[in-house]
């Protein structure tokens, strides 16, 4: 039945695509192979199983356990790396398990689904899988910032249940420190029950232990925040000494500070990242931190470019150089913690990268790198400055000047479309709240339940596929048309254009894929969609392409977080003159095409 379905459709494409020239751009023709595929099977979904599982990444060889909500009779689950299905099984009751594979670093998508009597398969849900023995390989960074009474038990296990579904594998904790020069609230021997943070907000040493801790039974990793170089007004009772602070003048007189409400605590002093007396007395306070708190690592944070500033004996501090010392210090006092450091607007970045000693790259974006193309030029530079191995997370506050509201889900999902297609990821989700400004605490906006599902998809999409988007490969261009005129289409190479449909290519292990990005509808070329108003994209279904390829294709097939959920599509294509045709069921942010 369905060989006889798909030739009809393959004869009617046929007929139906016009007669542009054979002109594919490139260089890359294939040298007159020919041949082509029309025996795929057809699919659609039907998306009422939620599924969970019980860890954001496993070890090789692990324990994988499964839940459904409902199953109806006849559903199947199988294990699929990329396309390619490597297990499949029967399923009864609405949990189960399945024994991670021993390949390392690897993604996988579940999908349960069923057969109807023509063939096709209905998507009835999935979940990705990611089999890693390192979380830093592809790190999916969340944060929490919240540690007063309303963080129950339970309610922690619920927020952390929720990462835990977006495959969230790092948490950073943000804000929960007493002082950035003492950020244990009490003495390595006396812990405080209660202290105060920064902006004198109450935070529970027994929440900052039970996120920890509930984080770990989900196979997270939990981070702690704090600045490379910041001292409250009440430092010197502390025993940090004037000589160690950084100043806007020769005549060490007005310390450098961030200055900071008067109903805070203090503004913050900076002090010089490269004084060996300052890295070994914050070396020690962390000391305390990790004695008492069962932390994996240190995220280290900086200010940017401060213009020019001067250490104590007036001599001209250079912060980029100063920092190299400071992580280094770090790494030496407790060489089996974690460290990632913030690269501010990408200051300080081929210096930090250049250690050696951080386990990603870390880059706070803003208005000065507002736009699609800077995410794009800051993912080239850092695969240069990480040698290629170090991947990179953008800490990108969202909808930054909307007041109030809920998110602007076009927004949000075009942005990651991007940053999940070049190769990135996105530091946007928390335990109780999606990031919106610099201030993690911050909850002026709300998610939509929509996006909620949304951002589900999106994770498990960047999860099942990570070997295709972050893990190597060369960028390529290449030329994509539609052969369909009244289509009305444009189609460009990266860099992304409004009102056309942006490609982005790379070789991955053999494999060509072809990502587009819709910006038909697109009002900006800025990431940032400050006040939310970037529109929903025109949808767009059954588009006819014809794609220069390279040597023989042997499949086509075509994966979206935007539809079957992430599952993945096996598409009818002919190949002849270093071309193949193919229709593309749909767009809507994101699809991702790939050639074998």
């Amino acid at each position: 039945m369905k060989y006889i379905v798909y030739a009809m459709a393959a004869m009617f494409f046929l007929a139906s695509c016009s007669k542009d020239n054979d002109e594919t751009g490139g260089g890359n023709g294939g040298g007159g192979e020919t041949g082509g595929v029309t025996d795929v099977t057809p699919i659609t979904s039907d998306l009422t199983v939620n599924l969970t599982t019980d860890k954001a990444c496993y070890k090789p060889g692990e324990t994988v356990s499964f839940t459904a909500d409902a199953l109806p009779a006849g559903a199947k689950i199988r294990y699929r790396t990329l396309n390619k299905v490597i297990s499949e099984q029967a399923v009864a009751g609405s949990s189960w398990t399945w024994t991670a594979p021993a390949t390392d670093f690897t993604g996988y998508l579940a999908d349960v689904y069923r057969t109807k009597e023509d063939g096709t398969e209905v998507i009835l849900g999935t979940i990705a899988v990611d089999v890693s023995s390192d979380w830093t390989r592809f790190p999916r960074y969340g944060f929490v910032a919240t540690f007063d009474a309303s963080k129950t038990e339970s309610k922690i296990q619920e927020e952390m249940a929720f990462l835990n579904r977006c495959h969230i594998n790092g948490v950073q904790f943000q804000d929960w420190h007493n002082k950035h020069h003492w950020p244990l609230g009490g003495t390595r021997e006396h812990l405080d029950a209660v202290y105060k943070d920064i902006a004198n907000r109450d935070i529970y040493t027994q929440s900052v232990k039970d996120y920890i801790r509930i984080q770990h039974s989900f196979g997270m990793k939990a981070m702690f925040y704090n600045l490379c170089f910041g001292a409250l007004d009440d430092a010197a009772g502390d025993g940090v000494k004037e000589e160690w602070y950084i100043f806007k003048g020769t005549g060490h007189t007005d310390k450098d500070a961030h200055t900071l409400p008067d109903s805070w605590k203090s503004n913050i002093y900076l002090l010089d990242p490269g004084n060996a007396e300052w890295q070994a007395y914050i070396a020690q306070r962390n000391d305390d931190v990790y004695a008492n708190l069962d932390f994996d690592g240190y995220q280290i944070d900086q200010l940017g470019n401060r213009g020019d500033r001067y250490d104590y004996k007036g001599n001209k501090v250079n912060l980029p150089k100063t920092y190299v010392s400071f992580i280094e210090a770090m790494k030496g006092k407790h060489p089996d913690k974690r460290l990632v450091m913030n690269a501010v607007s990408s200051y300080g970045a081929s210096q930090i990268a250049g250690t050696g000693k951080v386990d990603f790259l870390y880059n706070e974006v803003w208005g000065d790198e507002a736009d699609f193309t800077d995410l794009y030029t800051i993912l080239k530079a850092n695969h240069q400055y990480g040698n290629q191995a170090l991947k990179t997370v953008f800490a990108a506050y969202m909808n930054y000047e909307k007041g109030s509201g809920e998110f602007n889900m076009p927004g949000i999902l075009l942005t990651d479309a991007v940053m999940f297609a070049l190769g990135g990821s996105h530091l946007e989700l928390g335990g109780d709240h999606m990031l919106c400004s610099e201030y993690f605490p911050n909850t002026r906006l709300q998610m939509s339940d929509a996006l909620k599902t949304a951002v589900v998809r999106y994770y498990d999409f960047m999860t099942a596929y990570q070997n295709l988007l972050r893990d190597g490969g060369e960028e390529e261009k290449v030329t994509l048309v539609c052969t369909d005129a009244s289509k009305n289409l444009n189609l460009n190479t990266w860099p992304p254009q409004k009102s056309a449909i942006t490609s982005f290519a790379r070789r991955v292990n053999g494999k060509q894929v072809v990502h587009l990005l819709n910006f038909l509808s697109a009002n900006s070329l800025s990431w940032r969609d400050l006040n939310g108003t970037m529109p929903e994209p025109r949808l767009v279904t059954k588009v006819p392409l014809k794609l220069n390829v390279a040597g023989k294709v042997s499949k086509v097939w075509v994966a979206t977080p935007d539809a079957h959920a992430g599952a993945s599509q096996e598409l009818a294509f002919e190949q002849k003159d270093g071309a193949i045709t193919f229709t593309l069921p749909s767009l809507k942010y994101w699809s991702m095409i790939v050639m074998e």
